[in-house]
């Protein structure tokens, strides 16, 4: 099924990285010379996306600066840049407001939402294998993490389960320890049906006081399904300091003469 829209939410205040991010975006903090932002475009141009929308805020003009840039130095980044387009997320009321203030653009199509925040290293487009996968149901990217940390991401309730696909039961936003039901955790990507726009509109605020998308997916679910993808790669959570550090040591250690500064450093540290 043809998957042509990406939506990009990058209106989030990035309060762990306090005070940076008072004047930077979260999601123009780099790894190495490329800011977060650009890996999770180059998925999305390798998974042959083709209209990217992002959802911003007061305060991130550097991320529309940054594509200006990419469009009149396209050569130089080796990249088929789209159509590209903004829209404002006034406040920041959680991922499903964020999704839900694309919906104009989006139209009435199936779309992608990546987070910039999860850098996944693979030589695949992690979203490009998705939205292979994609049969209309909608679909989260899904890997399995810590029992510990089950409070932290949106956990599937398992139906179902084959090497790579997670027919979800139902899904919930960080329970505790004690009451999830399973360890099987969403992270951000996500191929969705533009029906999703109607059910965000009525949410109520969930954990945290915000629309959350989680919420959305479990109310689709009798309907449209949700179907957990197990990806292949690492992920980074960049969103914390870190996992953006481990983020940059990787993509150092692929690198010959950065990996032999990190050599050195360990040599004079131990």
């Amino acid at each position: 099924m043809k998957v042509g829209k990406a939506v990009f939410p990058v209106g989030g205040l990035g309060k762990r990285f306090f005070p940076i991010t008072r004047a930077i975006p979260k999601e123009m903090l780099g790894i190495i010379n490329k800011p977060l932002i650009h890996y999770a475009f180059e998925e999305a141009v390798s998974a042959g996306i083709e209209e990217f929308i992002f959802v911003t805020r007061h305060g991130k003009d550097s991320i529309e600066d940054y594509f200006d840039y990419m469009y009149v130095c396209a050569e130089y980044f080796d990249i088929k840049i789209g159509s590209v387009c903004y829209v404002r997320q006034n406040e920041p009321k959680g991922l499903g407001h964020a999704v839900l203030c694309a919906r104009n653009l989006v139209g009435n199509e199936p779309f992608a939402v990546i987070s910039a925040d999860d850098y996944i290293t693979y030589h695949k487009s992690c979203i490009g294998e998705m939205i292979k996968h994609y049969d209309g149901s909608n679909m989260v990217a899904s890997m399995n993490v810590s029992p510990n940390e089950v409070d932290k991401y949106g956990i599937l309730e398992i139906e179902t389960e084959t090497d790579t696909i997670i027919k979800a039961k139902s899904v919930d936003e960080k329970p505790s320890v004690r009451n999830a039901k399973s360890t099987q955790a969403i992270v951000g990507r996500y191929v969705l049906s533009y029906e999703i726009f109607s059910i965000l509109e009525e949410l109520k605020p969930g954990v945290g006081g915000e629309i959350q998308l989680t919420d959305a997916l479990m109310k689709m679910i009798p309907t449209h399904g949700l179907t957990g993808f197990k990806f292949e790669g690492k992920r980074f959570d960049c969103g914390s300091k870190e996992g953006l550090l481990s983020a940059i040591l990787e993509v150092a250690s692929h690198d010959s003469k950065l990996n032999e500064i990190i050599k050195n450093f360990h040599m004079r540290n131990t």
